[in-house]
Formats: C-alpha cells, structure tokens, sequence
C-alpha cells in the first residue's frame, strides 16, 4: 500500500473527492486529502499567487473519514501538489490521485483542466499522478468512478515515477461498462466554451454540449459508446528546436543593424 495525496479542482467538500479517497482508504493506502477551498476549474496546473502572499490552509473533516487528514487550501491543486511535494502535509506522497471529476476530461482541453493539471504536476515533481473524471447526469454513478480510480493508483504504482494516466468514466453501473479503451485525444472534450457576448464589461461565456461528430477511436467518443478511456500523459518537455535557434539569433544581428552598436537583452 502506497502514501496517496487526494486532490481535485472541484474544492475539498466535493462529492467526487469523498468517493475517491474513500474508496482509497478501504483499499488499504494511507490517505491524506488536500484540495482547494473552492472550485478551482479549469485552473490547469497553475500554482497561483501563493508564493507572495502566504497560502491559508485549514484542518478540516470529512464525512467516514475521521482517520484521514484533510485539508482545505485557498490555492489550485497543482499547488496542493507542490506543497505535499514540500511535506506541507507529513511525509511526502508516493502517488496523487487527482478527482473524481464532475464530468469528462477528454480531448486536448485537458491542458486546462485542473484535474488532469494536479497529475501533470505530480509528475514535474517527481511523483506518479492519476486523474479520474465521470461523465455527469442523473443519478450520478460515483461508485463507478471510485472503483476505476482504485484500479489506476494500482497501476501507476507499478510503473515509474512520473507516470501520469489520465481516466475518463461513463455515468453508467460498474455491470453496464462495456470495457476499457485507450483512445486518441479528440480535438475537443465533450463540452466547449462559448462566447456569448459582453454585459456590462463582464464577458459572457457559457459551455455547451459538443454536437459534432467524432472519430469513434477519440476518447471522447469512447466513453459516450460507453467505454473506460485511459491515456498515458506526458508533461512539458524540450524539443529540437530545428532552425529557432538560428532564426532568434538573427535578432540580435538584424538589431546592429550594421552600426556597430551592441543591443542590450531586456532582463
């Protein structure tokens, strides 16, 4: 069994957390939670201004889980993951469980999720990280989602360090799932941001159900087929930068501009 530091971006007295580090618990791991105070959506895996100002954190409870520390902070899960990462919360983490989010994180909008972010950044820190999202409707399959986010904390312990699986489950019974699929990111998650328009300097923005149609081997058209979709993630990482490195140091020539003078790089 394994230290498991529980997160997500819905806010620590989210349904989805409970469930995870609930069902974490009686599989037998050494839990902690440690979880934004508020919901944190779509925050990535930004850290936020904590570094400035100081980070307010609060001891709290969570309904069946007196034995496991909980803890609420006014910051995104990618900092509550820094900070485990710290010792902030006791012994340093050997995995993040990042959810169960309250609906899909698929396609390549997963670059803002918060959830997918805390796993992502468990990695940076030297950390395997899982993230368990479930489509949402009602009534909502929690359980679902709880026993496949066992199963990938369970997997990822068994690979390497830095490992990241990011988990996308149907609202359907455990008996109803069709099986488990790795699927390609799709260009888009299952719901998309719209503008509305602008109010009174304020910009209206709204998420609406995706209506197009889909590849059926993209994940997110796996789990509406009723499919467990898992993608291995990799973080940032450096690249061959081809010709920029020529290119950029065009720059600084172009900017002598054949005078002789020095062009002084802004710090």
């Amino acid at each position: 069994m394994a230290r498991v530091l529980v997160t997500n971006d819905d806010g620590v007295h989210a349904t989805g957390i409970l469930a995870l580090a609930t069902a974490l618990a009686r599989a037998g791991h050494d839990v902690t939670v440690a979880a934004p105070l508020d919901d944190r959506s779509g925050s990535g895996a930004a850290l936020g201004p904590g570094h400035a100002s100081g980070l307010k954190v609060e001891r709290l409870t969570l309904d069946g889980l007196d034995d496991v520390p909980v803890f609420g902070l006014d910051g995104p899960p990618g900092m509550c993951v820094m900070a485990a990462h710290l010792g902030a919360f006791g012994e340093r983490p050997e995995i993040i469980a990042s959810g169960i989010n309250l609906g899909g994180n698929t396609g390549r909008s997963i670059l803002f999720s918060g959830t997918v972010g805390a796993a992502l950044a468990a990695a940076n820190f030297g950390l395997r990280g899982v993230a368990i999202s479930q489509s949402l409707a009602d009534p909502w399959r929690i359980e679902t989602g709880a026993a496949y986010g066992v199963a990938a904390v369970d997997w990822a312990l068994r690979h390497p360090t830095g490992s990241v699986l990011n988990v996308n489950v149907p609202n359907l019974p455990l008996e109803e799932i069709r099986g488990v699929r790795s699927g390609r990111l799709a260009p888009f998650g299952v719901v998309r941001t719209v503008l509305e328009g602008e109010v009174d300097g304020h910009l209206l923005l709204t998420l609406k159900e995706t209506d197009e149609e889909l590849d059926a081997d993209t994940d997110t058209s796996l789990v509406n087929a009723g499919f467990v979709s898992v993608n291995a993630l990799v973080g940032p990482r450096a690249v061959d930068p081809d010709d920029a490195v020529e290119a950029l140091g065009d720059v600084q020539a172009a900017g002598r501009g054949g005078s002789g003078e020095r062009v002084v790089n802004p710090r």
